[in-house]
């Protein structure tokens, strides 16, 4: 048998990943919104709806997109059941503690509620939209790199990401809000939250097409 390669950088890239994943599963608690009231027609377009996930969620995709165009379908999959492996722990845990007795003398139960409390939806609503949209992303990213001609790596990176990030945030923000706040701002969080994760990787392009090439070069040299 050959025996597997050993990776310079896998491990720390795997850990980068979860940790920004986690760290958007918590911030994802507060709904945050830009600019004056505007709803012409009675259609509320501002302010902008979008949560304190977006602040490191996009990085996920971008490490993502790094995974699969340099290691492969099979170790990106690794990586983001590892993703998935931590955020439902993290839940597990924060659910445990908020159903706990609080300490009288504590004074914080109903804060403590009022934000973690609610991670336990939005990590639901998060590994659905986190599995379907990081797969999607690493298979379009993948199949578009086997029959990819030289210079597309941009094409790649901006196409896989629309697909992947379509699926995540639909899929995320509905099970993690719906109900929780009116249609119109629902909508307006869908949109704004997926036109600003595009916008964000589009933004970054330039770094991660360098960053790519240096990657495969330490790597798989």
């Amino acid at each position: 048998m050959t025996p597997e390669r050993s990776y310079k950088l896998y491990d720390l890239i795997i850990a980068g990943f979860c940790a920004m994943l986690l760290i958007a599963n918590v911030a994802a608690a507060k709904l945050i919104d830009i600019g004056p009231d505007w709803a012409p027609f009675g259609v509320r377009v501002l302010p902008l709806v979008f949560d304190g996930g977006a602040v490191t969620f996009p990085l996920t995709y971008i490490l993502g997109d790094c995974l699969a165009e340099v290691y492969g379908f099979a170790r990106a999959k690794r990586a983001i059941i590892a993703g998935f492996v931590a955020s439902v722990t993290a839940s597990v845990v924060f659910l445990i503690v908020d159903l706990a007795p609080a300490d009288p003398s504590w004074g914080n139960q109903d804060a403590w509620n009022s934000v973690l409390g609610l991670v336990p939806r939005i990590v639901l609503g998060s590994l659905a939209g986190y599995l379907v949209g990081q797969l999607l992303n690493a298979k379009v990213l993948v199949t578009l790199r086997d029959r990819a001609k030289p210079g597309s790596l941009w094409f790649r990176l901006i196409g896989s990401t629309v697909v992947g990030e379509a699926a995540d945030t639909i899929l995320f923000c509905t099970i993690a809000y719906i109900f929780l706040i009116d249609w119109a701002t629902l909508a307006n969080y869908i949109i704004t939250g997926y036109l600003y994760k595009v916008a964000l990787e589009a933004l970054l392009l330039p770094i991660t097409i360098r960053v790519i090439p240096w990657l495969k070069k330490k790597e798989l040299q």
